[in-house]
């Protein structure tokens, strides 16, 4: 499912024009988005968790000449599924 299929179900769910369920898809992407960049973990009960993990800074290899670079310290977004989402698609 793509984002237009997501707002198509979004507005047949709920009823609403397709207008307001993309408004309302996007609201909640930017919220998540801003969120985690304050640092602030989102929980959906019975969707999953949306975290922030820090990356520590590492050596690695130049595939291409074998020689050492240094790779930066990063965050990177996190996904935990919850046990009712789990359910679902293990049923």
């Amino acid at each position: 499912m793509n984002k237009s299929e997501l707002i198509d179900a979004i507005a047949e769910q709920a009823e609403l024009p397709k207008y307001i369920a993309e408004r309302a898809l996007n609201a909640m992407v930017q919220s998540v988005q801003g969120s985690l960049k304050a640092g602030t973990n989102v929980t959906l009960a019975g969707l999953g968790t949306f975290s922030v993990s820090e990356r520590a800074e590492r050596t690695g290899r130049n595939p291409k000449t074998g020689e050492p670079i240094t790779v930066r310290a990063s965050k990177t977004p996190k996904f935990k599924a919850a046990k009712g989402l789990k359910d679902v698609v293990n049923s």
